[in-house]
């Protein structure tokens, strides 16, 4: 894999790793560089991570896997976390997401094949008193509880 500059994911990870060189804990800081840059942290990227920060690469596997933001192949150009806590559920929110999946066409946890969005699963947004909610594009939509709202979303998500 070569990025948009046509350097290899072992460069690239070199480059991003000596901004970090000394600092501790620079395992987190170089995921979230490498996943703005390359949009993925794929297991080349993995194994280069490893090397330069002389890990495991089960340590590195471990770190990336645990947290949802990292991803293995990339998003749509538009991102949709919707709301799955239990404040959103009780309010309605199966069946809102069942709906926006649809009007959105796309499977929870996909990407549509056109590259255009991805729908992802939250765990809380922390705008429990106004659920269901979604962030579109790191935009909060709250009260996503009729057809007005879905469209709201779909609109972001068309633009």
């Amino acid at each position: 894999m070569t990025t948009e500059r046509n350097e290899p994911v072992e460069v690239v990870v070199a480059r991003l790793a000596a901004a970090q060189r000394g600092r501790r804990g620079a395992l987190l800081p170089l995921l979230h560089d490498l996943q703005e840059e390359l949009g993925v942290v794929g297991e080349e990227a993995v194994a280069a991570i490893a090397a330069e920060l002389n890990l495991s690469r089960a340590e590195v596997h471990g770190v990336v896997s645990f947290y949802h933001d990292f991803r293995k192949v990339p998003a749509g150009r538009h991102i949709v976390r919707y709301c799955r806590a239990e404040s959103c559920q009780s309010r309605g929110g199966a069946a809102v997401e069942a709906a926006l999946a649809e009007r959105l066409r796309v499977a929870m946890g996909e990407t549509r094949a056109d590259g255009q969005v991805t729908l992802e699963p939250v765990y809380c947004l922390g705008l429990c008193a106004v659920g269901p909610n979604a962030l579109v594009d790191g935009v909060p939509i709250a009260r996503i509880d009729g057809e007005a709202a879905i469209e709201r979303i779909a609109a972001r998500v068309a633009a």
